[in-house]
């Protein structure tokens, strides 16, 4: 069973937590706000379980949910009657109907077995405004033994009203180190690949462990390298169905957009310093050094900028085919 010492990283969160569930402080509602793939479902049902938990233990530096009561054993079986997961059947979208049936039609029956009512709305980016108006009447005057988690990778979108009445809990980015421990140790993950999913997760462990067992990220990284190699060669029209292939691999636009993400920092770590032995593309460093000779620090910054914004704009499901146009148009300006 999922405990608070299996959390990797998140200190300060980790201990917010830990505080609001022993001294009996809950909020009515939480935001979890966080990557995709940072573990915030993890991190909220660690969290819903140890709320629920019937015989809390003590442990060398934690209190822990026993995992033996009958309430934990339901949270590891995923069928506990007084936590209630957001389902909904439009791909993309929370929609009104989804917040009223499943939240305010039943928020107003007492527990069946546990001190606490837990509803958990996962991609809460994903609520409409409607759906976030009629959330809102909950949040005004929830009945004393509700908590509502909302899981979010764009906290932003969420409307001012939804935020204030929420305790926002942001994650943060997990140490590099303790992510590649974890992948050597946990997941047998040879040094020299570890060391290469750390860096194109930026300290995200879901994303270091999805990477990690991979069967196509090579293939993904050699076919990201070889764009970046012709970009300023190519159409527009001729980047955007390179990366709309990515759909055959089991990883996200996004991921692609990190493996770029990388390449320019190797490029702009040797251009500052013509230092090797720190790059990740090591294998590549004639065009690496070429790159660097024919570009500014300026423009390789702007690059930079320019995908996390690309990230950014496809969080907030902008169309793909614009986000790539505005990003491949700066770096064919820029590098």
């Amino acid at each position: 069973m999922a405990k608070f010492a299996d959390i990797i990283g998140q200190e300060q969160l980790k201990e917010q937590l830990q505080k609001t569930w022993r001294t009996d402080k809950l909020s009515h509602a939480y935001i979890l706000s966080g990557e995709r793939g940072s573990g915030k479902e993890f991190i909220a049902r660690v969290f819903a379980t140890a709320l629920q938990c019937e015989n809390p233990q003590r442990t060398e530096e934690l209190w822990e949910p026993c995992g033996e009561c009958h309430s934990c054993r339901q949270m590891a079986g995923k069928n506990h009657p007084d936590v209630i997961e957001l389902t909904h059947e439009k791909p993309g979208t929370i929609g009104v109907d989804d917040i009223r049936q499943q939240i305010n039609a039943s928020v107003s029956i007492k527990p069946y077995s546990s001190p606490h009512k837990i509803y958990m709305i996962k991609e809460g980016e994903k609520m409409t405004v409607q759906a976030q108006n009629a959330l809102l009447k909950t949040l005004e005057e929830p009945p004393a033994y509700t908590v509502i988690l909302i899981l979010t990778a764009n906290v932003e979108v969420l409307l001012p009203t939804i935020r204030s009445r929420c305790v926002v809990l942001e994650m943060k980015p997990v140490r590099g180190s303790s992510i590649k421990r974890y992948l050597m140790e946990k997941l047998e993950v040879p040094d020299y690949k570890a060391e290469i999913c750390v860096a194109f997760a930026r300290g995200n462990i879901g994303k270091a462990k999805q990477l990690a067992s991979s069967e196509d990220f090579d293939q993904v990284k050699g076919e990201a390298v070889t764009l970046l190699k012709c970009v300023n060669d190519m159409e527009i029209s001729e980047i955007t169905a390179v990366i709309k292939r990515m759909n055959e691999y089991k990883l996200e636009v996004s991921d692609y957009l990190d493996i770029f993400a990388v390449w320019y920092r190797d490029v702009l770590l040797f251009k500052a310093t013509h230092d090797v032995n720190h790059l990740i593309f090591r294998e590549e460093i004639p065009s690496i050094r070429k790159m660097a000779d024919r570009s500014t620090y300026e423009g390789i910054e702007l690059v930079i900028e320019a995908l996390d914004k690309a990230k950014r704009r496809l969080d907030a499901n902008v169309n793909l085919e614009l986000t790539m146009e505005l990003l491949f148009l700066t770096i064919q300006e820029h590098a």
